[in-house]
């Protein structure tokens, strides 16, 4: 989660959310370059009288501030579509997870093992602890393997979801009649909170998404004693 008063994005829970990261701080100091280049050359404007009357026409200069926005668009553009072809590419899943979005909470079924399935529902305000997150955690929470390629398939049953984790870089939409793919790989154990990202009704920021990231033997222990 994101600390009081941070302004930069969640620290990365996954390889493809730190890659986003490194892109979202190369653009911004591209867009800082460019930002000091054209307050330096309005300041000069504003106090020096460049006048002659020789000067007609400046090929030299118009032909550098074409090309040179070219240049940076390149440099933009590059490692953007890089990364938009990473987040498309699912590569050998270990294990799929199906999320179904409802009003208002969420359905989880682990299409690999005989009927898991279970509803995840907010924990009430009046039911909280000390150690849960207000409107973050959940009655069940998702139990994922760190370290594996898990694929994600998201739909919905009745209106428009969005099921989107900001520390793992995934938003996948849930849509009634469609399934919506997308992967990710947790990195590091640890609990990760997310929720709905799209205004599904009146109760849309009371259905939340919490994932515990555990390690292999514990999600087989896990599995096995929901099988028992």
């Amino acid at each position: 989660m994101t600390t009081w008063l941070n302004m930069s994005l969640q620290d990365g829970a996954s390889p493809i959310m730190e890659q986003l990261i490194f892109f979202h701080d190369h653009t911004l100091m591209i867009m800082l370059m460019i930002i000091t280049t054209v307050m330096y050359m309005m300041t000069t404007l504003l106090w020096n009288k460049h006048t002659s009357r020789f000067m007609l026409e400046g090929q030299l200069i118009e032909t550098t501030w074409t090309i040179a926005p070219a240049i940076i668009l390149v440099f933009i553009a590059m490692p953007s579509l890089r990364l938009l072809y990473l987040m498309d590419e699912i590569h050998n899943p270990t294990m799929t997870l199906k999320a179904v979005g409802h009003q208002w909470y969420w359905s989880y079924e682990y299409s690999d093992f005989t009927k898991l399935e279970f509803d995840s529902y907010m924990i009430p305000q009046e039911e909280n602890q000390t150690s849960t997150f207000r409107l973050l955690d959940t009655d069940n929470r998702i139990v994922l393997p760190m370290n594996s390629p898990i694929r994600l398939v998201v739909t919905a049953a009745d209106v428009l979801h969005s099921w989107t984790i900001p520390s793992l870089g995934v938003k996948t939409d849930a849509t009634p009649g469609r399934l919506n793919q997308s992967s990710f790989s947790i990195n590091h154990p640890g609990i990760l909170y997310g929720q709905c990202s799209e205004i599904c009704g009146a109760n849309h920021s009371f259905m939340p998404i919490t994932i515990e990231s555990v390690s292999a033997n514990h999600f087989i222990n896990w599995v096995s004693s929901l099988s028992e």
